[in-house]
């Protein structure tokens, strides 16, 4: 298995979506057992690599390539390092149990598991993209189901209910209601985050054509982009390079002020989607910023690269105190998780060692963590009809089971000794104080608001006077409701203990990366040189 591993886990959750179109919509269960077959595939397979990849050898492994287009220079190019080999991995998990999360869905269920296959494979498709131009090609495939999974199978969010005409009629279907900027419809979050994020694409795609352009080498092979680029670096066209690739990546990170479409899109996506879109879909900017940026242009990162140490305070901050403020327990995960992406931001920006292999840590850990969250309030909210916090409250007695799991999530969103988010927060920490402690004093702060809020979420959810109105509420009581929320504890404590293989793995991509950006890599070699008695 070991050389099309990667051809596995990409094409597992493809070959399944194309085989649930021939399975008879009324075959409910066999419709879930495919797609959770299909998941399992590429759950097995990510896993084989993540512990397979070669810390000694490094670079990229498991490498695919096919030539697509010799006269344009495009190649189905396909392999992991130290970071696209963890994300591949957290978005196998993530697939896989929210498989599971969505297997109670009745409406189209058919349907809905098609485009949840899509949307994985296609964030899988990007982590493992070594040509730029299916890199920007599966980017963009990851709008079109989170459209339709946002449209189809969202809730509306509070207040929908109010907004009627004077005779009480809905308006859903018209076109004013969709684009109406004060609106709480499944639709409008639906048609915001297409647009933000195709917007932010177009940003990115003018980056990429430049680079192809400009580059001599008429190739969109970023192996042979990063070993020479023919652009000079810190020239004025290195730097509006790098400018549009930066923000129009960065809006689907996102990053303060590119950020509302994702609470809005994360109150209104069914819960499995939340998990996507959260763990997954959101490190699609992280990840795109450092394969393009930091790998093409690294010089011009490493002058530019502080719009992102100055930006990431008004995430961390904004976020968090909007979470704080919410009522709503889909908003709070969501703005929460707009906040934490500025943690990601700061360890990149410092260019440090210890804090560039804590931000990929953490997109892997921030990705388990939350998604725990979306899948708890998703079963909170099937079971009650409502995510109004206020009007929830003593749902432990009813849920023990959902109350502990919750508590687990609270704990690993704030980082705490014992899960794999502990480490990447004290990475970040450390890694970044030296050049930016102004922004770790922030971060510092953030992680005390976020204690804050999601203690209050889980003290207004789960304790407290039970209302009769929910008495009917059910715990996670079988396997299938149980398992995902299991798996997704395991992996993080498990890696919070036991970090020495992940550590690893993303530190040998690290630090030949910053190397090159921090332009140490002579000197590093004239001191190994000078230890073995070669330089006097």
């Amino acid at each position: 298995m070991g050389e099309y591993s990667l051809l596995i886990i990409l094409f597992a959750p493809f070959i399944g979506a194309i085989g649930l179109i021939f399975v008879p919509r009324k075959e409910e269960l066999l419709t879930r057992m495919v797609a959770a077959v299909s998941s399992g595939i590429c759950l097995l397979a990510s896993f084989y690599i993540f512990f397979a990849y070669d810390t000694e050898k490094a670079g990229y492994q498991f490498v695919q390539r096919f030539p697509w287009s010799e006269e344009l220079g495009i190649a189905f190019y396909v392999g992991v390092d130290g970071i696209g080999g963890p994300l591949v991995f957290a978005s196998a998990i993530l697939l896989f149990a929210g498989v599971f999360v969505s297997w109670h869905i009745k409406d189209r269920t058919k349907e809905f598991y098609i485009f949840l296959l899509i949307l994985a494979a296609a964030t899988i498709g990007v982590f493992m993209s070594l040509d730029l131009f299916f890199l920007y090609f599966f980017y963009e495939m990851s709008v079109l189901p989170m459209y339709v999974l946002l449209g189809m199978w969202g809730s509306h969010t509070k207040g929908y209910l109010s907004m009627t005409d004077p005779e009480g009629l809905k308006l859903r279907d018209s076109v004013g209601f969709i684009f109406n900027f004060g609106s709480n419809s499944k639709e409008y979050a639906a048609m915001k985050l297409t647009l933000f994020l195709s917007a932010g694409a177009v940003v990115a795609l003018m980056g990429i054509l430049l680079i192809y352009h400009f580059s001599g080498l008429h190739t969109f092979d970023i192996v042979a982009l990063k070993a020479q680029t023919g652009i000079q670096e810190n020239s004025t066209l290195a730097i509006i390079i790098w400018i549009l690739v930066f923000f129009g990546f960065a809006s689907i990170a996102p990053i303060w002020p590119l950020h509302s479409w994702s609470p809005v899109g994360h109150a209104a996506a069914p819960a499995a989607t939340s998990m996507l879109h959260a763990g997954v879909l959101m490190k699609l900017g992280h990840f795109s910023i450092i394969r393009v940026g930091y790998e093409i242009l690294p010089e011009t990162t490493r002058e530019w690269i502080w719009i992102a140490a100055v930006l990431c305070v008004f995430s961390i901050i904004y976020g968090g105190l909007v979470s704080y403020f919410a009522k709503d327990t889909k908003y709070i995960i969501g703005y929460s998780s707009s906040s934490h992406m500025g943690y990601i931001f700061l360890g990149m920006a410092a260019l440090d060692y210890i804090s560039l292999t804590g931000a990929v840590i953490y997109m892997f850990a921030h990705a388990l963590a939350t998604s725990m969250l979306f899948a708890m309030a998703g079963w909170v909210y099937d079971q009650t009809h409502t995510r109004d916090i206020p009007s929830l409250g003593g749902l432990m007695q009813k849920m023990p089971f959902i109350s502990g799991a919750f508590i687990v999530g609270c704990m690993a969103s704030i980082g705490m000794p014992g899960t794999v988010n502990f480490i990447a927060e004290v990475m970040i920490i450390v890694g970044s104080w030296e050049k930016y402690p102004f922004q770790v004093f922030v971060a510092v702060l953030g992680i005390v608001l976020t204690l804050a809020y999601l203690f209050k979420m889980m003290r207004g959810l789960f304790y407290g006077e039970l209302s009769p109105e929910y008495a009917h509420s059910q715990d996670a009581r079988t396997f299938v409701d149980r398992m995902p929320l299991i798996l997704l504890i395991v992996c993080s404590v498990s890696l919070g203990i036991f970090p020495g293989h992940f550590y690893d793995v993303v530190r040998s991509t690290v630090e030949p990366m910053l190397d090159r950006i921090n332009q140490v890599a002579p000197i590093v070699s004239q001191v190994s040189q000078h230890s073995q008695g070669l330089l006097p």
